[in-house]
Order: structure tokens, then sequence, then C-alpha cells
């Protein structure tokens, strides 16, 4: 049982916290690409504006470093007025030019263009229709666009976060953008709430609430907020996990006597037992493409991940380095697998490539929580403790990117990366 009170020492939550989240980077030895990012030409009227959030989206992936633009009157918008030789001087390898102007209706249209000033290229751009409520969604999708275009990966800023936190006696489940901006409280429960998990399509939520006096699952619609019961069985029900096409969940139940792996619907039905071993099976997740199942067991002795087929089978163990593994998280193309190990009495978040099998320690930290990949693999969001109360970090796959998003009061926890919105 030791290493299930780990993973609920999350309901030790304490102090107040404010909405918040700030973005400490430290990128050290990372080559950075030198970008130049013009104000738009009337952004003005879009207060706060365009630019500055894509430039802050871009800095925060630490494989970018915005460079300062003077004053240029007038703002160049067009290809025509790009002086690829002048950027070049000004060590901008990439520059982007855009424009915003109202429209009749009342919203407005943004226009903006990406260039290669080494190629010396158009690498094209995009316009967007957007109301006032709409500027940072916006904002994000030009950064994903730049991104993309730059690094050849996807960019995750359009993507969203969801995590616990905890003000005064009320936990609340809050949604945010990728960047910590625009949370909203999807729960509020004077009572834990843990275990957030995304739906392959962004739309539902599915937790674990206290609210009941007893673990609870749920499966919450972000759409209409309307939520329904998954599992409420007899004992605990813990640890939901979607299933790549969103038919059914992963639960662990204690129903049978001490917790085992089962499936079942999002509206509870069809429950289907997986496991049947004399250990406790918790913490399972799907592999992306939906064949096999990865869980945490201490059926050999001492917590460590395991995978079997997701219809049942034979368990093989995965990770034998050390004698704590715990929350296993797979990445989206399935190649490596990040989960919190114990190192020298510290929880760490460490990734294993299951094709070399080499294992990095990617964090510092003493006490990591809930890795959690994003869509595109690059970043992992995690919760970790520092100076007493739990904030959220990140750390890229290869170890060379630390962020920390952290809250100004109060604790933060059991952070879960969405999928790129649809």
């Amino acid at each position: 049982m030791r290493f299930l009170a780990v993973l609920f020492a999350v309901l030790a939550f304490c102090a107040p916290a404010q909405a918040q989240l700030s973005i400490e980077i430290t990128a050290p030895g990372v080559q950075r690409i030198p970008i130049a990012i013009v104000p738009f030409a009337g952004e003005g009227a879009l207060a706060p504006g365009i630019t500055p959030i894509v430039r802050a989206d871009l800095e925060r992936s630490g494989l970018f470093r915005t460079l300062e633009v003077p004053p240029l009157s007038p703002a160049p918008t067009e290809a025509s007025q790009v002086n690829y030789a002048e950027w070049r001087s000004r060590l901008a390898d990439a520059v982007v030019l855009g424009s915003v102007a109202a429209r009749p209706d009342g919203r407005f249209e943004v226009r903006f263009k990406l260039f290669d000033t080494v190629k010396g290229v158009d690498l094209s751009g995009v316009a967007f229709t957007l109301s006032r409520q709409q500027i940072r969604t916006t904002a994000h999708r030009i950064a994903d666009f730049v991104y993309e275009k730059l690094t050849g990966e996807k960019g995750v800023f359009s993507t969203r976060i969801a995590y616990v936190v905890k003000r005064g006696p009320k936990f609340e489940l809050q949604i945010a953008d990728a960047d910590g901006a625009g949370e909203e409280t999807a729960l509020a429960s004077f009572e834990p709430i843990i275990s957030p998990t995304w739906s392959p399509d962004g739309r539902r939520l599915a937790y674990v609430s206290f609210e009941n006096k007893k673990p609870v699952v749920y499966v919450h619609s972000l759409v209409d907020g309307k939520r329904q019961v998954a599992a409420n069985f007899k004992g605990s029900n813990s640890a939901p996990a979607w299933a790549p096409d969103g038919s059914k969940l992963a639960v662990a139940l204690s129903r049978d006597g001490g917790s085992q792996l089962y499936l079942i619907n999002p509206d509870g039905s069809n429950v289907r037992r997986l496991t049947q071993s004399s250990g406790i099976d918790t913490e399972p997740v799907f592999s992306p493409d939906g064949q096999s199942i990865y869980f945490t067991s201490d059926r050999g002795g001492s917590p460590q991940i395991y995978r079997m087929p997701a219809g049942g089978g034979e368990a093989q163990r995965v990770t034998f380095e050390g004698s704590y593994n715990v929350s296993p998280r797979i990445s989206a193309n399935g190649k490596s697998l990040a989960y919190v190990s114990r190192n020298g009495g510290k929880f760490q978040v460490s990734v294993l490539d299951l094709a070399t099998r080499q294992v990095q320690v990617l964090t510092d930290s003493d006490k990591d929580e809930s890795p959690s990949f994003a869509p595109n693999g690059r970043m992992i969001l995690l919760a970790t403790v520092i100076g007493g109360r739990g904030v959220l970090s990140a750390v890229s796959a290869d170890g060379r990117i630390k962020q920390r998003l952290s809250m100004s009061a109060g604790d933060v926890r059991e952070p879960a990366w969405g999928p790129f919105i649809q």
C-alpha cells in the first residue's frame, strides 16, 4: 500500500490559490531559432494584441528567441515590404508580419505571413476571422502555425490543460489554455478531486470525486457541463483512462476485493474485469494504438509498470531499474514511456525509450507526480512540490528544456494535458 499513499498524496492540499499561472523557463544549451514578430498593423484595436501572445508562446517552447523589433512606420504587412538582407542583419532567421482589420459585422480579420530570411522565401500564412473573445485562441493558432512551419512538428499552444487547485476548503477542477491563461472551473467541491483525464476528442473529462465521501468516477462534458457516473461500485473506484477511440474507460476497482483493472463504458455499462492478480493493480493507460494497457502493480513485490493486451491476458513487466516506478504515460507515437521513479529518496519523472530500453531521469526535483505528455510528445507536464506547495512544471522529453508554471499561492496538482483541438 505504500505506493498508493504517494499516489493519493494529492489529498493533503493546503493554502488558498490565485488563478493566474506564471511562466519561468530554463533551457541551458538549447539552440533557439531567432525570430522577429513585427507588431501587427491595427492590432491596437484588439487589446492586449495578437503579437505579445504569439511571442510568449514561442518563447515558452524553449525553441525560439524572439528579437526586439524597433517601431516601424508604417508597419510592414506584405511580402513586397520584406527586405530579407535587412532582417538577416538584425540576426532574424524568420519574420512574422500581419494586420488586423475591423469588419462591418463587428468582428475582426487577422492576416499574417511567415518569412524565412535565410532562404529568402515566403512560407505562407493564414487569415482568421474572430471576435474580441477569441483573441487568445487566434494568437495561439498563429503560434502553432509558425512553430510547425519552422520545426516540422505540430504546435500545442492551442491545446488545453486540466489540473486541480485547492482554494481554502474548496477543491476546483480547472481548465486552462496551455499557457495557463483563460482558466475556468469545471467543478468545485469541498471534497477532493483527483485523476482528471481527457477524452480523445477533448470534449469530456473523466475524473475521481470524493463528494459522496468515497471515490467515484465521473465523466464530465465540457460542452454542456453535464456529467454522469461511470463507476460507483462497492469499495474504491479510481484511475480512469480513455481508450483511443473514446468508446470505453479502463478503471481500477476494488468491487471484488483488492484493486484490479476493469473495462467499462463511459455510461457505466458493460463492466469487464481485466486483471486477476494477488497484488494491487492501478493507474491504467492505453497505448496510442489501443492494443495494450500499461499499468502500475506491486504483484512482483514492489510497484513497477507492466503491459498487457487491452482485451485482457498475460502481463509483462516493463520497468526494471529501481524498486519504485509508478504513473505510466505513453507518448503519442508510442515510443516513450514517462513515469515517476524513486531515486535516492526523491520521486522524479523518468522516461524510458521502449525500443532501446534506455532510461533518462528528466527532473531534479524531490516530489514529482502525475506526468502527462503534450499531444506532440515534445513536453511533459507534471506536478511537483517546491517550498512546501504544489506547482505545475514541464520538461521536454529529452530533458533539455524546463518550464515552471507556478501559482502565487496554494497547491496545484493532478495535471493532464489535453489532445489537439479538432
